[in-house]
């Protein structure tokens, strides 16, 4: 079991943000405190991820991008590995299996569709290679949930079922959709319930064992129970005036 499952959902992003705050980390001279490092934290997100080159190309320093405002969505519905329908642009009404989520941007891409078409020539004696690559899609706006019972864009709801599971709900229908596999997938695209441990990952029997019990003495008394130092002697009553 890694311990990651352990802690925040965000750990490993911020893990790699840290990361890159080191490499990118600048100091400046102000007059009236002395020098100060510069950290960034204004972090520009497309499709690739943290931990990869282009995304440190993009947020070289000295680099500009123009702000994005970006919805802030409480809990996600749509997972991937879910199937959508596309409620916007040339491919409207067509349904696929989301393959991609980047919840920096509330973007999802969906296979296959919204594509965009490239012509590239590595040299001019050569015919140049038609290049396809999906766009992303606003999960808030233009892409809808489908109802697996009949196979229609649906909104849905989290319920609790009589055994305390949280369940997606389809609003039209009252139908369960189930989840795929992919809505427990982490940030670093592994999924506990298929990973193998390796050798450097915590033990499952490690990570909950309990090394502390909280007792109400204070820490010479602690010292004293470790070596077997008995005390018998009573404090004096203290008066205060």
């Amino acid at each position: 079991m890694r311990l990651t499952q352990f802690l925040l959902s965000r750990y490993f992003k911020r893990y790699v943000e840290r990361e890159m705050t080191h490499r990118t980390l600048r100091r400046q001279w102000k007059p009236i405190s002395g020098w100060k490092e510069a950290v960034k934290k204004n972090w520009h997100y497309e499709e690739h991820r943290p931990w990869t080159d282009a995304f440190r190309q993009d947020n070289q320093a000295g680099q500009w991008h123009p702000r994005v405002f970006v919805e802030p969505i409480k809990e996600w519905w749509i997972f991937k590995g879910d199937r959508v329908e596309v409620l916007t642009g040339k491919d409207k009404g067509k349904h696929g299996l989301i393959n991609s989520i980047i919840k920096e941007r509330n973007w999802v891409y969906v296979e296959g569709l919204n594509c965009e078409y490239t012509m590239r020539s590595q040299s001019p004696n050569i015919q140049p290679i038609c290049m396809k690559s999906e766009k992303p899609l606003l999960v808030t706006t233009q892409v809808k949930l489908i109802d697996p019972s009949d196979n229609k864009p649906t909104d849905i709801e989290w319920r609790f079922t009589e055994k305390g599971n949280k369940v997606r709900v389809s609003v039209r229908t009252g139908r369960i959709i189930p989840l795929p596999s992919g809505a427990k997938e982490l940030e670093d695209f592994v999924n506990p319930e298929s990973y193998t441990e390796c050798e450097k990952d915590t033990k499952d029997d490690e990570v909950k064992e309990v090394t502390f019990q909280p007792r109400l003495s204070t820490f010479e008394q602690d010292i004293m129970d470790a070596m077997g130092i008995k005390e018998n002697r009573k404090p004096t009553k203290t008066y205060w005036y």
